[in-house]
């Protein structure tokens, strides 16, 4: 029968490994997360509304990440909710998105690949292309 001295210490063990387990994990993250470039850009937003129409806004900017960008183009307007992972977007140059209504939803590119951030940590690099698509879900 082992200790309670003995379960005590293997129990801090786990306890520290764990620890370290997410210390190098976040270590991880940060170093090979995108980062923000710094300096001027020329970059697209092409907004594809509800009804399929097309509006390019094509700007040079110094912003680091997409809402920053979509606040300086000058016509585009964008609204929704903010929350823990920054705003969600529900309506774009009027268009509202209601996914609970009819699965409408606008779905956010960066040249050709769905983006895999928010707007408000999106990266924006020179020579981006983004996409802001009304998109249904046809489960819906």
């Amino acid at each position: 029968m082992e200790s309670k001295s003995g379960s005590n210490r293997k129990l801090i063990v786990g306890a520290v490994a764990l620890v370290a387990v997410m210390a190098i994990l976040a270590i991880v993250y940060m170093a090979f997360r995108e980062k923000p470039v710094e300096g001027a850009k020329a970059i697209t937003i092409e907004v594809t509304g509800k009804s399929g129409a097309v509006e390019k806004y094509e700007l040079n900017t110094d912003a680091q990440y997409l809402r920053q960008a979509m606040e300086e183009a000058d016509g585009l307007t964008f609204s929704g909710a903010e929350s823990e992972y920054g705003m969600m977007v529900d309506t774009v140059n009027g268009d509202l998105a209601d996914y609970n209504a009819d699965g409408a939803y606008w779905g956010f590119f960066v040249n050709g690949e769905y983006c895999n951030y928010g707007i408000d940590t999106q990266p924006v690099e020179d020579g981006d292309v983004f996409g802001i698509v009304y998109t249904t879900d046809a489960g819906q």
